[in-house]
């Protein structure tokens, strides 16, 4: 058997206020698309790193939340559980044990989407010997309604225990917290009322016992804390721009007099113990952000070596103004002041969704519009001192939407992918000296205007690509990249090689405001002004944003990638009557084969471009509806497609004879009789050595055909799930046997082994691989550039497989085969 290892897994964060927690195990807990995603920051040398996905929803994940552990006053203590709420209407409560995640409870009752949701431990308070605390769950939905669950101590099952209404209106946030020692849970919940609503256990249900008024638009984001006097604060943010500060205490006998706002204050009853009457005031009002705030979160509490707690008067803040500001607290004016400001510069990028402290409050995060993370630190022994420089640092990045094709670089030095987030991004590996190598998103080569579709090398640092539109883009990397990608990579390009197109290639690329073309960039053009730039078309006076050479040892940050990372384009192609819907390179870099979406036999035509010139040099007709596929073999003198019409078409490379003859001809092809599949081909490879091509359907077959003599099928497997993407590996294993990959309707992965001499005996290999949970999109090796093209030593006998899904993620395995 075949065994795995995960090298990279990216993944973007879904773009939801209530979407990120970073717990006290310095793990950020977030959802992407319908998985819940765990984020150590401070893994491989503070670079980052995505650990591990919890797979169970079976929609959009809207809201995470670690539980915090009942006893915080031990040092070194961590969450064991989460709880995720997502469009399934359903909330989870995941239980770790060794670091492995697995479902523990399903929380089922709301009829909408779960859009909040909060969760605390209540300790015991039965005298004797320690008890296990309760657990309450506040879940918020757009089903109008809030849900409380409660388990008992010691028990393992969550029961519903209230539903609050809120009419025709919404809670758009929720918090829970303990009004100072009598550990009585106090629930917060944000309404689209513009107020505060505070609920109190009042025997076995929660009653309502005030409404803060003061905001004028969607309370949006909630969050208590226990500051060190014992007095709860109640942070509250509002689509109208101000962050509201509310602090909730018991009533001091001596002070009952002179409490004078009645409407303020409720009364609280603990078992067993009198009456206690609680007062609820205005602290004060932040106000310095632009556009509206989305969240706030307090900063965690310190324990010292003796357990003593000190909480910091320290809160984080997120808007749509696109910063983030840490508010303090001045000890000696008593006042709170913006103590700094963090965000973004240009781009279009929106604006922030959420806001987190680190558990030790020297890193602060944030994610935004475009499912990136945004992640500042701070030195730690600076902060001692007092310091308040923060910097923007590597974090983990990802499509936000689905990751629609990939395509290795022709020796595999790194990944492109596109999205129908409407980006092409390019992955590579960082390597330092003396530490892990480690993969981190290098460039966004495109930022389009249309849902990207599909990609295929030319050449080492050339692509091609197609989305939403008739046209393809060709582009090239300009100089700035080649120079950044040998420091990052420690690749080294060849000198002769660079120095003679440095003044050929661009220096970088911009897009201007009102275009969707990358603008080469040329060396001198960076460091000119703005106001200096001539103006050669009208869009030049609304450039969004002018690219600036930038010398990287790192990856880059968001910021960067989004202005610094562009690729100029060199070419459109233009031919196609509706949208691009596959394309493929040949090996020799001198074809490019494209298809569309078509509907009639006319638009379903393959045609081949010339790279030199980039004109048609022939249209390849044999299908009736759209091609979803095309592969050239390994030597590039066939070219294989499938169609959405059930068939596949072969054809052979051919001499020509004149200047208009096709550069190819077909040579075989099934039609509905002689067609096995009886749905829709999705995908197909050639082996390695072009003796076979293989072909995936929704008609749940892999067929393996012969590429000689009457190409018949010489294999077929029914898989029983709808079969999306397949891809030969690039060596055969140490039996001569093919090694295929193949990618499931369900996200499935499962790696095959087959043997021209067995044809009908397929052995599965694969028993860890690492699956999507939604549509594999597409499977490809990487690229194994050695004469010998069979696996006889154990040291080469590791693949690496790129898997990319509708699910936005996007991996990277090792596959060591089987030797025996």
């Amino acid at each position: 058997m075949a065994t795995s290892s995960v090298s990279f897994i990216s993944a973007g964060c879904n773009r939801l206020p209530n979407c990120v927690h970073w717990g006290s195990n310095s793990i950020v807990a977030f959802g992407s698309e319908n998985c819940v995603v765990q984020y150590s920051p401070m893994r491989n040398s503070a670079a980052g790193a995505i650990v591990n996905l919890l797979k169970g929803h079976k929609g959009r994940v809207h809201c995470v939340k670690w539980l915090e552990c009942p006893s915080q006053t031990l040092k070194g203590d961590s969450e064991e559980e989460i709880a995720s709420g997502a469009a399934d209407n359903c909330v989870i409560v995941w239980r770790g044990r060794d670091g492995k995640f697995e479902p523990h409870t399903w929380l089922k009752g709301h009829s909408g989407p779960v859009t909040a949701l909060d969760a605390i431990y209540i300790p015991s308070l039965d005298e004797g010997l320690p008890a296990k605390p309760h657990t309450l769950i506040v879940s918020a939905s757009v089903d109008s309604t809030v849900k409380l669950w409660e388990r008992q101590g010691g028990h393992d099952d969550f029961e519903l225990i209230q539903t609050i209404s809120f009419g025709s209106g919404f809670a758009l946030d929720v918090a829970l917290g303990l009004i100072s020692d009598s550990i009585v849970p106090l629930i917060a919940l944000g309404g689209d009322d513009s107020k505060v609503h505070l609920y109190v256990q009042n025997g076995k249900e929660f009653v309502r016992v005030q409404s803060l008024r003061g905001h004028e638009d969607w309370v949006r984001g909630l969050e208590f804390a226990i500051d060190d006097s014992g007095d709860l604060l109640l942070a509250s943010c509002s689509q109208d721009c101000f962050i509201r500060l509310w602090r909730i205490t018991k009533e001091r006998a001596e002070e009952s007099d002179n409490i004078k706002l009645k409407g303020n204050t409720f009364t609280i009853k603990r078992k067993d113990l009198e009456e206690e009457t609680v007062v609820v005031t205005l602290e004060t009002l932040l106000a310095g952000h632009e556009q509206w705030i989305y969240g706030v979160h307090w900063q965690s509490p310190i324990y010292s070596e003796k357990g003593e707690r000190h909480q910091p008067m320290c809160l984080l803040s997120a808007s749509m103004d696109k910063t983030m500001i840490i508010w303090a607290l001045d000890p000696e004016s008593g006042v709170w002041v913006d103590q700094v400001r963090v965000g973004e510069v240009g781009g279009n990028t929106l604006g922030l969704y959420g806001c987190q402290f680190s558990p030790d409050g020297n890193t602060i995060l944030s994610h935004g519009y475009q499912g990136a993370f945004h992640v500042w630190t701070r030195d730690s022994a600076e902060a001692l001192e007092g310091g308040d420089t923060w910097t923007p640092t590597v974090t983990v990045s990802g499509h936000f939407q689905s990751v629609q094709d990939i395509a290795w670089e022709p020796e595999g030095s790194f990944l492109l992918s596109v999205s129908t987030d409407q980006t092409t991004r390019l992955f590579a590996p960082w390597r330092q000296d003396g530490k892990e190598e480690t993969w981190h998103e290098i460039a966004r080569p495109q930022v389009h205007g249309y849902d990207m579709q599909c990609l295929a090398m030319i050449g080492r640092f050339k692509f091609v690509s197609g989305a939403d539109e008739k046209v393809l883009r060709v582009f090239e990397a300009p100089v700035n990249f080649l120079d950044n990608f040998q420091r990052i990579t420690k690749e080294k390009i060849d000198e002769n090689t660079l120095e003679q197109t440095r003044q050929l290639i661009p220096e970088g690329a911009s897009v201007p405001a009102l275009g969707l073309s990358n603008k080469a960039i040329f060396a001198g053009e960076s460091g000119i002004a703005p106001s200096d730039r001539e103006i050669i078309h009208p869009s030049d006076q609304y450039t969004d944003i002018f690219f600036e050479p930038v010398s990287l040892t790192a990856p880059p940050t968001e910021e960067h990638l989004l202005q610094n990372t562009l690729w100029p384009e060199t070419q459109k192609l233009y031919g196609h009557g509706y949208e691009i819907f596959s394309v493929a390179s040949h090996p020799a870099g001198t074809l490019v084969a494209s298809s569309c979406k078509a509907s009639k036999p006319e638009h379903a035509t393959i045609i081949l471009w010339d790279i030199k010139t980039w004109r048609q040099v022939a249209e390849l007709h044999s299908h009736t509806l759209t091609i979803t596929q095309l592969a050239f073999s390994r030597s590039g003198k066939y070219l294989l497609s499938v169609s959405r019409d059930r068939t596949w078409s072969l054809f052979e490379e051919v001499e020509k004879k004149g200047a208009n003859d096709p550069p190819y001809k077909r040579i075989a092809h099934t039609d509905k009789k002689t067609s096995i599949h009886s749905r829709i081909i999705w995908s197909c490879s050639w082996s390695h050595d072009d003796k076979y091509f293989a072909t995936a359907s929704r008609d749940k077959k892999i067929i393996v055909w012969g590429c000689h003599g009457d190409y018949k099928p010489s294999s077929s497997l029914d898989i029983g799930v709808p079969v999306t993407a397949v891809d030969f590996a690039p060596v055969a294993s140490s039996n001569g046997s093919y090694i295929i990959a193949v990618g499931l309707e369900s996200g499935l992965i499962f790696i095959y082994e087959w043997n021209a001499e067995t044809p009908e005996n397929w052995q599965k290999q694969s028993q860890n691989l690492l699956g999507h949970t939604m549509t594999v999109k597409r499977l490809r090796w990487r690229p194994i550039l050695r004469q010998n093209q069979t696996v006889k030593k154990p040291s080469e006998n590791i693949l690496e497989l790129a898997s990319c899904s509708a699910d936005c993620s996007l991996f990277i395995q090792k596959v060591i085969l089987n030797q025996t």
